[in-house]
C-alpha cells in the first residue's frame, strides 16, 4: 500500500491526498498502523504534500473563505486637505485556510479635486505625481474592482469573504466619503470588515497604538517595505493576519452593520 502511494502520489489531486491516506491507514492492521502512518506521511512529504498538510492543520479553520486585505493611501498635507482623494488602491486575496496570498488586485488612482500631489504626501507614502498622472479615475477603479472581484470567485454568494483594514478609516470614512463626494455608489462587500487592530488587541490583550509598527513588534515581526506604501502595509497586515491564526486566533468581523 505504500508503494502504491509512492508511486502514484503524483497522480492525485492534491485535495484529495487527504482522504486516500484516511483510507489506506484504514486499511492497515492496528498493530502497525503508526509505523506505516508515518511511512505514509514522509511519502507525502517527499511529493511536495507535507507542508501544504502541515499548513491545513496547524491552526483552526477561519470562519471566512477568504481575507482581502485592504489599505488605502490618499492625497494628505499639513494641514490636512479636504476632501481627501484616494491614490493608491491595493487588495490582497488571502486564503482563509492556508494564510497565504493568492491573489493581488493594485492600482494608482488620479484625485481630481486636489490633481497636485503635495510633496507632505509624496514625502510621507512615496507616492510621486507620475504615479497617478493618467491614472484611471476611483470610478473606473471601483469598476475593475468588481470585474477581480468576479474574476476571482468572490461574489458567489456561496464564497464567503471579508475585507481586512488597519483601523476603520479606509472603509468607514475614507470610501464612503468620498464616493458621497463624487455621486457613486458603495458596493455593499465594501461594507463589513475586520479592524486588524481590535482583532489584534483581542489576541494579545493590548491595543496597538503605533498601528502596525506596534503590532510586527508585539509578534516578533520584521515589518515588511516601507510604511505608508499602501501594498506594502497590506503584506504587513497579512502576515500579521498569518502569524495569529498559527496562535489560534479565529478572526472576526469588527464593523457593525451600515
Amino acid at each position: 500500500m505504500v508503494a502504491l502511494l509512492h508511486t502514484g502520489a503524483a497522480k492525485f489531486p492534491r485535495n484529495l491526498l487527504p482522504r486516500v491516506r484516511q483510507a489506506v491507514c484504514s486499511l492497515l492492521p492496528a498493530g502497525v498502523l503508526k509505523g506505516y502512518g508515518s511511512i505514509v506521511s514522509r511519502k507525502l512529504a517527499s511529493h511536495g504534500f507535507g507542508a501544504s498538510m502541515a499548513a491545513m492543520s496547524s491552526f483552526p479553520p477561519q470562519r471566512y473563505h477568504y481575507f482581502l486585505v485592504l489599505d488605502f493611501e490618499a492625497t494628505c498635507d499639513k494641514p490636512q486637505i479636504h476632501p481627501q482623494e484616494i491614490i493608491e488602491f491595493p487588495i490582497l486575496k488571502l486564503n482563509g485556510r492556508t494564510m497565504e496570498i493568492e491573489s493581488t488586485f493594485h492600482m494608482y488612482v488620479q484625485p481630481v479635486v486636489h490633481p497636485q500631489l503635495t510633496p507632505f504626501c509624496t514625502e510621507l507614502t512615496g507616492i510621486i505625481q507620475g504615479m497617478v498622472d493618467g491614472q484611471p479615475s476611483l470610478q473606473q477603479v471601483l469598476e475593475r474592482v468588481d470585474e477581480w472581484m468576479a474574476k476571482e470567485g468572490l461574489l458567489d454568494p456561496s464564497v464567503k469573504s471579508i475585507f481586512v483594514t488597519c483601523g476603520d478609516w479606509d472603509l468607514k470614512v475614507m470610501l464612503p466619503g468620498q464616493c458621497q463626494y463624487l455621486g457613486l455608489p458603495v458596493a455593499d462587500y465594501f461594507k463589513q470588515w475586520i479592524n486588524l487592530k481590535k482583532a489584534y488587541s483581542f489576541a494579545m490583550g493590548s491595543w496597538p497604538k503605533n498601528g502596525l509598527l506596534d503590532m510586527n513588534k508585539g509578534l516578533n515581526l520584521q515589518h515588511i517595505g516601507r510604511p505608508h506604501s499602501g501594498i506594502d502595509d497590506c503584506k504587513n497586515i497579512a502576515n500579521i493576519m498569518k502569524t495569529l491564526a498559527h496562535r489560534g486566533f479565529i478572526f472576526k468581523q469588527t464593523s457593525k452593520p451600515f
